[in-house]
């Protein structure tokens, strides 16, 4: 199989099945801008993903390379997150920290089941949460007045469970 370098933002160079690199929108897309291809020798940079999000992205790219491309019509579908499979959860149990840089590169890579199966896991972590519930989890300052939230509580009584 042909080859292609991926470099990270520190550098560090990875050679990679040019298949696998091209689950990346974002990396199909610079290899025919650039004309690029396995015989090139120039690393595509990454200069918005570090080495160990990259290397955790491969390995994911790698395991769902066969995986059947996702139907277009997506706006129509119901949106579930109970529906990641084992493999997945397995692979995202990492801190927080790390999953919201795997948001970012799957977001800046154009790689839409990493973007999918990691927001589905942030939004797992949010389910049945209250609001004080969420901002410890995540660590977000509550910046509203009491007489603000008192506000917004009435606002959006609509939207609590009973």
């Amino acid at each position: 199989m042909p080859n292609i370098k991926l470099q990270s933002s520190d550098g560090e160079i990875f050679d990679v099945d040019i298949a696998i690199a091209k689950q990346s929108g974002t990396i199909s897309t610079m290899l025919e801008d650039l004309a690029m291809d396995e015989e090139d020798d120039d690393p595509v940079p990454l200069p918005n993903v570090s080495t160990m999000i990259l290397k955790k992205v491969i390995t994911w790219c790698k395991h769902h390379k066969d995986d059947p491309p996702k139907p277009e019509d997506e706006e129509n579908m119901e949106k579930r997150t109970d529906d990641i499979d084992s493999w997945d959860q397995d692979f995202l149990k990492v801190d927080q920290g790390t999953l919201f840089e795997l948001i970012l590169a799957a977001n800046y890579l154009d790689i839409k089941g990493l973007l999918e199966v990691t927001c589905k896991t942030v939004a797992n972590m949010i389910k049945g949460k209250k609001a004080e519930e969420i901002r410890k989890a995540f660590n977000i300052k509550n910046d509203f007045t009491p007489e603000e939230e008192e506000q917004i509580r009435k606002e959006n009584e609509w939207c609590e469970d009973p």
